[in-house]
Formats: C-alpha cells, structure tokens, sequence
C-alpha cells in the first residue's frame, strides 16, 4: 500500500468503519536550520493527518513529522518542522501521489473535483488548492507547444450564465492536428484564451515565438476572415485550409433557404404538415447517396408537386455536387469537381447559391487547399469542443476563467502530466 512513499516507514496501521489509518515516520537523522545551515537538535515529533488515495476503504496517513530547534543564538529561525516533498507539500493535508492519482482521474476518467474530494474525504477548496500548482506547472511548460504543423483554431463559449455580456463569455482555442507516422491525428488542445478576432489569435501567435509560426505548415479555420486574417499575417509558411463541415453547412444552408423562400411564393405562408416541401426538408439536409427508394419516391414526388419546385431540386444538386468533392476517393478527382463549383456557382440565377459561390470564390484558395494537404480538416478542433462541454457539463459549469482553462488543458491533452 505504500509503495511509492519514499523516506517513511509503517509505524502503525489500524483499520476500522470503513477506514484506513496508516501512522508512519522518518528514520531519525541529522537536520540543517533552513536558514542558517546549522546543525538542529531534535523536539520531538508532531502528529499531521494526511489524505491518502483510497483503496477498499479511506485512507488516512498520520505522518509523524519531526520538530527541529536551531541552536544558534542569531539565527532568526527558532524552530522548524521537516519537510518530505516526496510525500506532501509544505502545509498541505494531501499526499503528493494522492494529487498524481486526482490529477489522472480528472483527465483520463472524466471525475470532477468535487466527486473526488468526497472520496478524500475532504473539501473542493483543499483538493484544489493541492492540483492546482501542479496544473499551472504544466501549463507554463513551453516545450508543449514543440512539433506543431498543423493548427486548428476555433471559437469557444466557455459560460452562458450572462447572455448580455458575450465578450466576456467568448474564447479563441486552439489545437494541434498534427498527424502522427501513420498519418492520424491525435488532436489535443493548445491553449484558451478570452476573445475571439483576429487579434487575439495574432496575439497568440506571437507569444509562441519565431520558431513554432514557421514550423506550423497547415492552419485550418472555419469561415472566419479575423482568424484567416491572423494566419496570413503571422503564419507566413502555412497553408490555410477552410473547413470541410462548416462549407457543406453553409450549401445544406442554402438549401434550406431556397426551400422556404419557394414555399412562401407558392403557399405563402411557413411550412405545414402536409405540404409537399416541408415533408422533404429533412430529406434535402442528407447526402443522396444516403436516401432509401422510399425517400427518393417522396423527394420527386414533391418537386413534381409544382414546376415552382424545381429551383429548391436544382439547388439540392449544387449542394450534392460540393458533397461530391470531398467525397471523391481520388483526390485530383475531388479538386477538379471543387474548382468547377468555384467557377460556376457564382454564375447561378438561384440568388442563395449565386450567394454561396461568391463565398466560396474569395475562399477559394483555402477551400482547394483541403485537396492538397491530404483532407486537412477542423474536425479535430469540434471534437475538442465536444470533450470541452461534456468535461463543463460534468462540472456543472464554472465561475472562474482560470479554473477552467486549467481543467479543460487537462481534459483535451494539452497537459501531459
């Protein structure tokens, strides 16, 4: 049970209701006053309580700690307690391997602070006063910014207790999407920082230095022109890559858009149950190469329903032959199906998918690069996002920004304990 615990030996162990209580001691030894060096003489030993990581039962440590008096006359320093890193903090009532063990089970185990001080059998505040130090530790280690070349960036909403104040809620993350030997992506994030515009990304960058910009080669983005903005002032070695997910959202959006608009000319009024467009909108938001025979049936069925129709069936096709290229198997093949959306979409008399073209031509160059960079993506940068709100959630939320950037870090892999 005590393995691990360096410099104490077992005195007493006495188990009773569930638990453990384990008394241990320091070999006795010569001590130096702290702050003088001189050689103390010994006062006896002091009874100091100690959480350790429960087992079966609680466990409690009563470390027997040694006190020292110092001898000479002008040294300030009267009298002194030993201290044992390896097995807790000056003045703290958790063991080091205790803070290790919460410091796993926080991040592997998705626990909460407060369901782990339960089984301490202590407070949120103390176990937290304890992690902590050792999270900020980490958080300042720059080497875990080393081997980045493909960043994601993102938008993050870390509280929504107070709708009013949105600057206050909003953070930019960001994450590495590096791809390991095999060419997976292990995503972790980075780090979080308040606000969300192209400054406080280019601010970012700065802090990390010369050699991470130059290193990073892929930065992918969502449709955001301040962190496109940031990438094309600070990262002058990357490709930037506009996400794959946020533009086929932005074509099924524009379908949905050609949808209510016809059904207002023709009906005049939102979609009901039984009217023919609306009994497909669901239909027109999925891939066709996903639709059973039934769909299909009820897909041309609606658009025959009114000649009127056929502008909400020709904008589904713009929308699946987007799909189409990032769906093609062979990349070349992809690109070029891409290129011909860019240089015709614009052209379309369809007003919502004439809109989507124009966005995609001043894109254009980020939205091809998804083809030249092996399907570079921000899919790893949502995934984080969803680890982040499932890690707030099991918290309940927070209060304090610090807090939960140190506990997200955690959470995502940006802390490598």
């Amino acid at each position: 049970m005590l393995l691990g615990l360096d410099g104490v030996h077992v005195e007493h162990v006495d188990r009773r209701d569930g638990l453990l209580t384990v008394t241990v001691s320091s070999p006795p030894g010569p001590a130096g006053c702290p702050s003088c060096g001189v050689i103390a003489t010994g006062r006896g030993r002091r009874r100091r309580v100690l959480r350790d990581v429960p087992g079966a039962d609680r466990v409690r440590l009563v470390w027997r700690q040694r006190v020292f008096r110092c001898e000479d006359t002008d040294c300030g320093r009267k009298t002194f307690m030993e201290q044992l890193p390896s097995l807790v903090a000056p003045r703290g009532s958790i063991t080091a391997r205790a803070v290790v063990w919460a410091i796993g089970q926080l991040r592997r185990e998705h626990a909460t602070v407060q369901g782990l001080a339960r089984q301490l059998d202590t407070s949120w505040k103390t176990l937290w006063r304890a992690v902590e130090p050792e999270l900020e530790q980490l958080a300042a280690d720059e080497s875990r910014f080393d081997g980045v070349s493909t960043l994601g960036v993102d938008e993050h909403i870390w509280h929504h207790v107070d709708p009013a104040c949105a600057a206050r809620k909003e953070l930019t993350g960001m994450v590495d999407l590096t791809r390991d030997e095999h060419g997976k992506t292990h995503a972790r994030l980075l780090d979080l920082v308040p606000g969300r515009s192209g400054r406080v990304y280019k601010a970012w960058l700065d802090q990390r230095g010369e050699d991470f910009r130059r290193n990073v080669k892929v930065a992918a983005l969502d449709p955001f022109a301040g962190y496109k903005a940031a990438i094309d002032d600070k990262l002058h070695d990357a490709i930037a890559v506009l996400d794959a997910f946020h533009v086929v959202k932005l074509a099924t959006a524009a379908v949905d858009e050609v949808r209510r608009r016809v059904q207002q000319d023709t009906l005049g009024h939102r979609g009901r149950k039984g009217d023919p467009l609306y009994g497909i909108q669901t239909i027109l938001r999925a891939g066709a190469e996903h639709l059973t025979d039934k769909q299909r049936a009820r897909l041309v069925a609606a658009i025959n329903a009114d000649p009127a129709h056929e502008e909400v069936f020709i904008a589904w096709q713009c929308a699946q032959q987007l799909r189409a290229a990032y769906h093609a198997k062979d990349l070349a093949q992809g690109r070029r199906i891409a290129v011909t959306v860019v240089d015709t979409f614009h052209t379309c008399p369809i007003p919502e998918i004439a809109r989507l073209g124009r966005t995609l031509r001043r894109w254009r160059d980020a939205f091809l690069a998804y083809f030249t960079t092996g399907r570079s993506s921000n899919g790893g940068t949502e995934a984080v996002n969803g680890i982040i709100e499932l890690h707030r959630r099991l918290a309940r939320g927070f209060r304090n920004r610090h807090n939960y950037r140190l506990r997200m870090l955690l959470a995502a892999g940006g802390l490598t304990p």
